[in-house]
């Protein structure tokens, strides 16, 4: 060690040596008796130079040593004589400079320690922790088939930082903490989502059979697991097994998904399973809680996937099947009149959507605000009049009288609200995307009407969730609990074109996401005295708007076999993002597209499909939402171009999954 640490502690002069000797012999060379004499000077002066470092280095090294050796007598029980494996070493370059027999003992290198570097002798070992000032390493360190808890401290000499660090063996203790993690609960609840479409019109030897194929398949996927597989119900089933078999499972991207699928039923429907799991609860019965609260995510997400509720939040898998609706209007009759009994105690009704409320939601708003009226509560709709989409759809509800005091700011909002007051939530029901969050936060009675697939975060104190994704719109929904709430002659001209073009612009004009539910409520709205050409001009878009829209799509490129991606480096709003997606899809071959541009600081990113391409679940990677067919995304402050590499890369992983999913399927 004595030799090491000369040559790492001691000036870096060699080269400046090696330059001055070079100009000394060159000084003998020419033969001039002055220069000579000159030379031999310089050599007098370097070997005093010399001496001097040499001299320096040793006083150095002494000193580094002195305060090694007072470290060890100091402290014996710490260092020195302590059972514990210590090592020094620097902390810049890493190289050991000491260490006890304990540490040595643990290597595989005891010769050559001291000509090595710490993170060689243990590789994976790192020092952060030590210049963040932290005197325990946060994780584990193994060496060999050994596992230690590192603790330490940096010390200060006059060049340089020298770490002093304790390795205590925690083999044992590691083992029986691992065990303990693999061997924690895992619930988990599995429903036949589709059971009564699925066996419907079969006679019942046929449902036997089928039935008894699906409870073989979901016995195979769970017994290599070794947990407990229980059928409670019709169409459930209870499955708990530990925490070790849970990322075997998620490496398998859940196959019992794909597996359940390929059972038909009558008229060509195929089998779906969702599936809640709750993991990371402190007890069994919170684990259960978790599982039911994972299973209502997944089916207000449409079915056919896995969704893992924890204590951090959700993690969704699976969701790549086309949805079918599976409504009726049972739950809208009993929807309805919820609704009206939460009316009825109500002081006042506030309507309040998404941020930048588009026609969907300032629709379904006017729907509130009419079933309000015929109960004869006041209504207040809250919206920012400066940034929004719905500006003309606005002005024309705002041109009836009932509608001349409506539209109210957030700030106006919270002045009137109070104990007995009603907060209506439309066309979101996620907390962070409301118009305003202290409003949602205020008050204790809130409803909430969305269409859209449910989101990891979502509105979790509402008395009446009217939440439906297989439904085209809001103004659907809203539009349905009207025919239970009012008469026909109750509903404004305006509010009636309100709904319509809510739905019409969802639906594209009843291209997406249409089914006959929307059409019903589309020949509800027509009797109701709404116009379709009015709404077609409600609908129009400014000259400005129009060839933004089309300049974007210029620059649309098919990145995947019909997936079209345009983006923009010049900034447009919200709104022309939405219609140049919209517009791609007019492309012969185009089934999905993505279109991308800044507004303001932030980068929108906007989705649509009228395929089997599902752009929430692309979306979702990026922390985005919607449904399958509408999708989008704004980032904060995001560099656009780093955005078009992640969608790419969210698009191509989306569709690798998809790939395998119909491999498996066909096999």
């Amino acid at each position: 060690m004595n030799k090491k640490l000369p040559r790492l502690f001691q000036s870096s002069v060699r080269l400046y040596f090696m330059f001055l000797i070079a100009f000394a012999v060159a000084t003998f060379v020419i033969n001039d008796t002055s220069r000579v004499w000159a030379g031999v000077i310089q050599i007098v002066v370097l070997v005093l130079l010399a001496l001097y470092s040499r001299i320096s280095t040793k006083i150095r090294t002494a000193k580094l040593l002195d305060y090694l050796e007072s470290m060890s007598d100091g402290m014996d029980m710490t260092v020195r004589d302590t059972p514990l494996p210590v090592v020094v070493f620097n902390s810049e370059t890493s190289e050991i400079l000491w260490s006890n027999e304990r540490f040595q003992s643990i290597t595989d290198d005891r010769e050559h320690l001291f000509e090595r570097r710490i993170t060689d002798v243990v590789p994976g070992f790192s020092q952060i922790w030590l210049l963040d000032g932290k005197s325990e390493c946060p994780d584990e360190v193994s060496v060999g088939d050994k596992t230690y808890k590192v603790s330490g401290q940096l010390v200060r000499t006059e060049r340089e930082y020298i770490a002093t660090t304790y390795w205590v063996d925690v083999t044992e203790y590691a083992a029986i903490n691992r065990e303990y993690a693999d061997s924690r609960l895992v619930s988990a609840i599995l429903m036949l989502d589709n059971y009564e479409e699925l066996l419907k019109g079969m006679t019942e030897k046929e449902k036997s059979i089928l039935l008894s194929d699906i409870d073989e398949k979901i016995s195979l996927w769970s017994a290599n697991s070794g947990g407990s597989l229980v059928k409670f119900d019709r169409d459930r089933y209870m499955f708990l097994f530990e925490e070790r078999d849970f990322e075997g499972f998620v490496e398998d991207k859940f196959s019992i998904l794909d597996s359940v699928r390929e059972c038909e039923g009558s008229g060509g429907v195929h089998a779906t399973l969702s599936i809640g799991i709750g993991k990371d609860g402190t007890t069994p019965q919170e684990n259960h809680a978790f599982s039911k609260l994972g299973l209502e995510m997944a089916l207000s997400r449409g079915g056919d996937q896995a969704v893992v509720r924890n204590k951090f939040g959700f993690e969704f898998f699976g969701g790549h099947s086309a949805r079918l609706e599976k409504r009726t209007k049972v739950k809208s009759r009993v929807m309805a009149s919820a609704f009206g009994g939460l009316l009825s105690d109500a002081s006042t009704v506030f309507v309040m959507s998404h941020k930048q409320a588009d026609f969907d939601s300032i629709g379904a708003a006017a729907g509130i605000c009419c079933i309000a009226r015929a109960k004869g509560k006041k209504a207040r709709i809250v919206v920012d009049m400066e940034n929004n989409f719905a500006k003309n759809l606005i002005s024309r509800l705002m041109e009836s009288p009932e509608y001349k005091d409506v539209f109210i700011s957030d700030q106006d909002a919270m002045v009137e609200a109070d104990a007995k007051s009603l907060l209506v939530v439309v066309d979101t029901s996620r907390p962070e995307q409301v118009e305003s969050e202290p409003l949602l936060l205020s008050c204790t009675r809130v409803a909430v009407i969305d269409h859209h697939r449910r989101a990891a975060t979502y509105i979790e104190n509402a008395i009446l969730n009217f939440h439906e994704p297989y439904a085209s719109s809001t103004c659907e929904l809203v539009t349905e609990m009207l025919q239970y709430l009012v008469d026909t002659t109750d509903i404004l001209r305006a509010e009636s074109e309100a709904l319509l073009a809510g739905i019409v612009l969802d639906t594209k004009s009843f291209t997406i996401n249409t089914g006959s539910r929307t059409f019903e409520a589309a020949s509800y709205l027509r009797r109701s005295g709404s116009d379709t050409a009015d709404v077609k001009r409600l609908l129009q878009s400014d000259f400005e708007t129009a060839t933004a829209r089309y300049a974007i799509m210029r620059e649309a490129e098919i990145i995947r076999p019909g997936v079209a991606l345009a983006w923009s480096d010049e900034p447009q709003n919200r709104l022309t993002i939405a219609q140049a997606s919209d517009e791609l899809l007019n492309i012969e071959g185009v089934t999905a597209s993505f279109v991308l541009a800044r507004s303001g600081d932030d980068v929108f990113v906007s989705g649509r499909s009228i395929g089997d391409l599902n752009v929430q679940l692309v979306l979702e990677k990026l922390g985005g939402g919607g449904n399958n067919a509408n999708a989008g995304v704004q980032l904060h402050s995001a560099d656009l171009r780093q955005v078009v590499t992640d969608l790419t890369y969210a698009i191509d992983e989306y569709l690798e999954i998809d790939e395998k999913r119909k491999t498996n399927t066909k096999s």
